[in-house]
């Protein structure tokens, strides 16, 4: 399982925005985030470094979204909750996986600080 940052207790970094692409350039496969219009490498370098944080940091919050989601569909006080095999179907995921993801959902959801 990837390593999810950051924690409840520390600063959630703000990382370069995602803007969303024109359907005009999102068309053209070489177009990604005008990163290509950029001639200058130090330039090139510190926009795309910035977006790869950024990258990161979307999935990483997916990541406990998806964390939360889990633990919350495998609460057994729901009458319609799902098993571990359930939840790895749906998120295709192997059910091991599902297991520990269930588990940082509620470590997430309780507060707690995931190691």
């Amino acid at each position: 399982m990837a390593e999810p940052t950051p924690r409840r207790h520390e600063p959630r970094l703000r990382p370069a925005p995602l803007l969303f692409e024109p359907a005009e350039a999102a068309a053209d496969p070489e177009h990604f985030f005008d990163l290509e219009s950029l001639d200058d490498p130090r330039a090139l370098l510190e926009r795309a470094t910035e977006l790869t944080h950024a990258f990161r940091a979307a999935a990483d919050r997916a990541m406990e979204f998806q964390a939360v989601a889990a633990a919350q569909l495998a609460d057994p006080r729901r009458f319609d909750r799902l098993t571990a095999a359930d939840i790895a179907e749906r998120a295709e995921w192997t059910e091991d996986y599902a297991k520990k993801m269930v588990e940082f959902g509620r470590d997430l959801m309780r507060g707690e600080p995931t190691e």
